[in-house]
């Protein structure tokens, strides 16, 4: 299982590879990214403005509490409410992104299809599809990091479980996502596809772990964004070619 999952980690090192190699597409991937990073970076920035006043909003049951006890609970509930927006950020960037640099991160793809070989069957996403697709992965992302807050509050393990839910959580979305267009672009629907990775759970997780990591870092998310493109693409054809490997290996005839 920890191989599995470091090779899903290895994915998103190749990608940051495919730099040395389409040096030109991934530095117009960095445009889309670094636009969106700026418009979630102040929303961010603003929340992070109004938290005390938010809180004490949200919590006026403590108004009469003694010292430190109100305190304790309206910065608790402050972090939960950075810590689920930090997930939805992370969540939004991605489809953002992803709808707004659509031709510049097809480029990317394309190079990496390209460089392993073959060509994809379908006939593409298309803008509005990707917006759509944006649209119900931003939703889908709420209520991801609404979860996150509420398991913060669970007593003891609150603290420790809600960024570690939340990374785990983030990154399974940010690789579902990322890994679409490969599918997609063959027509392959959602339902076949949840199928197909069902039995690379691990490796999925692994790269998608990785790359939300990457984004948490300050500035990350843009240098991260056009090597998670290239390396979800990988991630996927290495998908698509154990399921060809699969297909094309006879069934061993039982012993007598």
């Amino acid at each position: 299982m920890v191989q599995r999952f470091l090779l899903g980690v290895r994915m998103l090192l190749r990608g940051f590879g495919f730099w040395r190699r389409q040096p030109g597409a991934m530095l117009l991937g960095l445009v889309p990214a670094a636009i969106v990073w700026v418009f979630v970076l102040i929303a961010l920035v603003a929340l992070g403005i109004s938290l005390p006043t938010i809180t004490v909003w949200a919590t006026p049951f403590a108004a009469g509490w003694v010292e430190p006890w109100a305190t304790l609970t309206r910065t608790a509930i402050g972090a939960l409410l950075l810590g689920g927006a930090t997930v939805l950020a992370a969540v939004t960037f991605t489809g953002l992104t992803l709808m707004v640099g659509d031709p510049f991160y097809e480029r990317i793809w394309l190079a990496v299809e390209h460089d392993l070989g073959g060509e994809p069957t379908g006939d593409g996403i298309g803008f509005w599809r990707s917006a759509g697709d944006a649209v119900s992965f931003i939703a889908l992302g709420v209520l991801v990091s609404i979860g996150v807050g509420l398991s913060g509050l669970i007593p003891l393990i609150g603290g420790v479980l809600a960024p570690v839910l939340g990374v785990v959580l983030a990154g399974r979305l940010l690789a579902w996502e990322l890994t679409g267009r490969a599918f997609e672009s063959r027509g392959i629907p959602a339902d076949v596809r949840r199928t197909l990775l069902r039995g690379h759970r691990v490796r999925l997780l692994g790269f998608g772990i990785a790359t939300q990591l990457c984004f948490m870092v300050p500035l990350g998310a843009i240098f991260t964004m056009p090597a998670a493109v290239a390396g979800a693409t990988m991630l996927a054809r290495s998908v698509l070619d154990d399921v060809a490997a699969r297909a094309a290996t006879p069934p061993v005839p039982p012993v007598e």
